[in-house]
């Protein structure tokens, strides 16, 4: 049975379509990014997911309708949401340990202090906190009960370079214990370096799903080779430069300013975007 299990799934606010039927599987133990724009539906949808929103169309998330399930079922799910309010007088140790207590087999506080990195942190109240300290109080928060499925909405917002690559390890450790993740990011590297598969919403619909390297026909959209002889610039585009590298050096072609680029996730985003609209 797959995490989640969705189809026509639908939802609109005074007559504006959020969300206009989508169809989505999430595979248990995969990590799973939603991309689009602002307004694309993508928080709606997460939102749908964790059971907060009504909808229409089917959903079954860890084999239960998100509607209607129980506190069980609840305890089963994390969630990081994108605008978290805080306690702001607690200490960091004390918010962790406070949410804790609502779940039957909590992660030890200090444990998941350390794995987002606020050890030093520990004893400082959260109003102390920084904005992407603060951030992190969020996703420990959210694995704090050990969850079967971690929704994950804009998570490093706030987190400068180094702390986004060290929550990147810790996302990476939590899907390699078997926790799925579905994960919504405008950082595309960061769909590109952890998400196992993503779509792109744009509008309220997917308009393109697969794995980072085969989303949108990246993979087969060739390569672009540019190189410089005899002071004039040649560019081709080649589905495969295997052959004219053969050429350019059985013709002993001057290759110190040869280049091979093909399409980044960012480019093939954006085109679908742009398609789109």
């Amino acid at each position: 049975m797959n995490a989640i299990e969705v189809r026509g799934l639908r939802k609109t606010y005074r007559g504006h379509d959020a969300v206009r039927g989508i169809d989505l599987s999430v595979a248990r133990g995969e990590v799973f990014a939603l991309l689009g724009p602002n307004g694309a539906g993508k928080t709606t949808t997460v939102e749908i997911l964790e059971g907060h929103r009504p909808r229409s169309g089917e959903a079954q998330v860890l084999g239960e309708d998100p509607g209607t399930a129980g506190r069980v079922w609840r305890s089963r799910i994390g969630v990081v949401l994108q605008d978290a309010d805080d306690a702001a007088d607690l200490t960091v140790t004390e918010m962790v340990r406070h949410v804790a207590g609502f779940y039957p087999d909590p992660r030890p506080a200090a444990e998941v202090i350390d794995l987002v990195g606020l050890t030093e942190k520990s004893t400082s109240k959260i109003r102390a906190l920084s904005g992407g300290q603060r951030r992190r109080v969020d996703v420990a928060l959210g694995i704090v009960g050990r969850p079967e499925l971690l929704f994950l909405d804009e998570p490093t917002t706030g987190f400068d370079p180094a702390a986004r690559r060290q929550f990147w390890d810790l996302i990476r450790a939590l899907a390699t214990d078997g926790t799925t993740i579905l994960l919504t990011t405008h950082y595309l590297e960061e769909a590109e370096a952890l998400a196992d598969r993503l779509a792109v919403l744009s509008e309220g619909v997917i308009v393109a799903e697969g794995t980072p390297a085969t989303l949108g026909g990246r993979s087969a959209a060739g390569a672009k080779v540019s190189w410089r002889d005899g002071g004039v610039q040649h560019t081709e585009q080649v589905a495969d430069p295997t052959e004219l590298l053969r050429k350019l050096i059985a013709a002993d072609t001057d290759l110190t300013t040869l280049t091979i680029t093909r399409p980044t996730l960012e480019d093939t985003y954006l085109a679908l975007i742009g398609d789109h609209r």
